[in-house]
């Protein structure tokens, strides 16, 4: 089968591109390098022959002809990050609906299956958990530009079940707090990386807010497995949660990291106002049901919170070395 993975050299996008090729896909992955490297698709290109074209799901022209020759296309791209959402709200806005529009439009001509990667953002701060597919999004006043991601990825969303409506084949996936190697430290997010970047060149390891706030974080070969069974048609016009239920407080984060780094790193607290500016919200907990996927996809996580770090933390030391681990 002819693919097209958006943001193949991306976090996510290259550990999904290498699955692909192994199983005998011809890939072509579309990435403009502003958070991929080219480097984490190196080994595909050699191994696979996959093809790989510097550019951006905002480029109409350079879209239409890779998706001419595609049968189905995962649209990984997307811009985020936390600092993004308060810094340059436009661009997170713009860069996330508009190239899931063209991306919709043009699959549409063809016909072709679109896998989109959307967010547990999308939930908001709804307190009633845990999330089903279903719940209602509860979120912050739109003055507010912490929650303009949720609501661009909900919009893309909209957007998708929409062309389904009108016989897109459409899958949409909700990723919960993916994390593991590739997932490199920047300031615009990535709590783990951080984490882990900071404790291993011994730095203060900065928690934002009390760490209260719990997560669930999913190891991306769990991640890779989910996306993938959604390839079967039989799940168009669905959405999945994807992830784990196992909560972890920010704080305890810290502190197994701290621990399975040997780390003599701090732990300090910033306040969110102090990290992100006035009015910044954050919700406090974060936890999905998994029974539809696991029902429908046979999905299953299996990789539990220390043995995903011990893979992180290696890849940090092994194969990022000291450009990757300044944080």
């Amino acid at each position: 089968m002819n693919i097209l993975v958006t943001g193949g050299a991306g976090f996510i996008g290259s550990h999904l591109v290498e699955a692909l090729a192994q199983q005998g896909h011809h890939v072509t992955v579309i990435d403009d390098l502003s958070a991929g490297k080219r480097s984490f698709v190196a080994r595909a290109e050699k191994q696979f022959a996959i093809r790989f074209v510097q550019g951006s799901t905002l480029d109409r022209a350079i879209l239409k002809e890779l998706i001419d020759d595609t049968d189905l296309i995962f649209h990984m791209a997307a811009v985020l990050g936390v600092k993004n959402t308060v810094e340059d709200p436009l661009k997170v806005i713009e860069g996330n609906i508009d190239g899931t529009r063209n991306v919709l439009e043009l699959a549409s001509s063809r016909n072709d299956k679109v896998i989109f990667a959307s967010t547990s953002e999308v939930y908001g701060k709804n307190n009633q958990l845990p999330f089903t597919e279903e719940s209602s999004r509860v979120l912050g006043p739109t003055t507010t530009h912490r929650w303009c991601y949720a609501a661009a990825k909900a919009l893309d969303e909209h957007m998708c079940f929409a062309y389904a409506d009108k016989g897109l084949p459409v899958t949409v996936v909700r990723y919960f707090n993916i994390f593991g190697p590739r997932a490199i430290a920047t300031q615009y997010g990535g709590v783990i990386p951080n984490f882990i970047s900071a404790a291993i060149s011994g730095k203060p390891i900065r928690v934002f807010g009390t760490g209260e706030q719990t997560r669930c974080f999913t190891f991306i070969s769990d991640a890779i497995n989910g996306t993938l069974a959604c390839m079967d048609r039989k799940y168009d016009g669905h959405a999945f949660n994807i992830g784990t239920e196992h909560e972890i407080s920010i704080n305890k984060l810290a502190e197994k990291i701290k621990k399975l780094t040997g780390s003599s790193s701090e732990i300090i607290h910033i306040p969110y106002e102090k990290a992100y500016g006035k009015g910044y919200e954050d919700t406090p907990n974060r936890v999905p049901d998994l029974s539809k996927a696991r029902a429908l996809l046979q999905y299953q996580p299996s990789i539990d919170i220390d043995e995903g770090l011990r893979h992180t933390i290696e890849w940090f030391r092994n194969e990022a070395g000291g450009r990757h681990a300044e944080g």
